[in-house]
């Protein structure tokens, strides 16, 4: 899922993926997931809100980084899309440029909480978002950042984007449920590598499956060519029934997902399971390992609703990213229409009954991170089929 994160570009991949695609999956990644020194502060007394005037709510977004201008402005067009999709509950959404910057970032938060916001939707990058939540903490203001990055989650920071985690335990709940119970990691030796192998561990050891090799391998084709082979020697010497793979189509997948094949590890014998989608772009459908694989996804119809309403609506087919503005100002607005004083606080967004988004039910998390609904897909010549789909609330079997 972010093996492309801050990293040069090593690979030549087998196949000729589309690379608009590519670059799009690069940018997505990058842009929500950088590791960053998690300072958490104290949080002061969280802010009362006068339901029955607007709102007030700051975005947070890079309009004036040219890298990410594109982005920012899906996110700010899906959060107008979401404050008008509200009808009654009305909400004063004030736009604030960080320029990608995290020093800029916290210092417009802090224009935002001087200004009277009640809650902070943004910023995009991991660092920014620390530094935002850091800086308005002794305000008493939560912040709702756009980051998947579960490591700077906490205190009066919450991560909107999709986590390891969310993959990682839905995945591997499923298989146990399959009876699969020894399975082998293989991923890159990176931060980001390493957070989706921790993932997967944990989930593993909540689930009762045991991991009985982890293989590593240095960011670049000749590291996936060796580490294709240390794969099909550990899953073979370890009497293993699946085999993680954390890479994306950008990074190590197409390599790996045709190598494994190639070397003797039947997907027709083991189970091979994917922690990024397998989906996006279309062409990853095509690779030989990916066929017969797990991989897990949000509600595919919700997501395409949402798109289409936004293409419809402004002419153009929105960031991948821009749901989860969409998701914050739902949530947002979900509480605010419930109108008692002390809408936005912690216990309020950290409600288990959760919220409806883009792509399904997701809900927040005490620690700061979140539990999306996700279904679980596999490929089928080609095709994508759903095998368990995503849950409808909180209540369902797939959580």
């Amino acid at each position: 899922m972010f093996d492309v994160f801050a990293q040069p570009r090593k690979f030549t991949p087998p196949r000729k993926f589309v690379a608009r695609a590519l670059a799009a999956l690069s940018i997505l990644w990058l842009a929500a997931c950088e590791p960053v020194g998690v300072s958490l502060p104290a949080v002061g007394q969280e802010r009362s809100i006068d339901t029955s005037r607007p709102v007030p709510v700051a975005l947070l977004v890079p309009r004036s980084d040219e890298g990410a201008a594109s982005i920012a402005r899906d996110l700010e067009t899906a959060a107008r899309l979401a404050v008008d999709d509200l009808g009654d509950v009305a909400i004063d959404l004030r736009v604030y440029d960080t320029a990608g910057d995290a020093g800029t970032a916290a210092s417009v938060a802090q224009r935002a909480a001087d200004e009277g916001a009640g809650i902070i939707l943004g910023p995009l990058f991991g660092e920014a978002a620390n530094a935002a939540a850091v800086q308005v903490a002794d305000d008493g203001l939560n912040v709702l950042s756009f980051s998947n990055n579960s490591s700077i989650a906490g205190g009066n920071l919450f991560v909107l984007g999709p986590t390891f985690e969310n993959a990682a335990d839905r995945l591997v709940a499923y298989a146990a449920r399959q009876g699969r119970t020894r399975s082998v990691i293989v991923h890159p030796d990176t931060v980001e590598g390493q957070f989706g192998r921790n993932a997967i561990e944990s989930a593993a050891a909540a689930q009762g499956m045991r991991v009985v090799g982890t293989v590593p391998f240095p960011f670049s084709e000749e590291g996936a060519v060796d580490a294709a082979s240390r794969a099909v020697e550990a899953v073979r010497s370890n009497d293993a029934d699946s085999i993680f793979l954390t890479s994306t189509s950008s990074g190590a997948l197409p390599l790996l997902a045709q190598l494994l094949p190639e070397q003797g590890l039947d997907p027709s014998d083991t189970q091979y399971i994917g922690l990024a989608r397998w989906d996006v772009p279309q062409q990853t459908l095509d690779l030989p390992g990916v066929q017969g694989g797990w991989f897990a996804r949000p509600d595919e119809a919700m997501m395409e609703s949402f798109r289409d309403r936004f293409e419809t609506a402004h002419g153009r087919r929105p960031h991948p990213l821009a749901g989860l503005a969409y998701d914050g100002i739902a949530a947002i607005g979900a509480l605010v229409e419930q109108g008692n004083g002390a809408t936005l606080t912690r216990g309020d967004l950290t409600q288990s009954s959760g919220f409806q988004g883009t792509g399904g039910a997701f809900r927040l998390l005490p620690d700061g991170t979140n539990q999306r609904a996700l279904a679980v897909a596999t490929v089928r010549d080609g095709q994508v089929e759903i095998l368990d789909p995503a849950p409808r609330s909180f209540r369902g079997a797939g959580f």
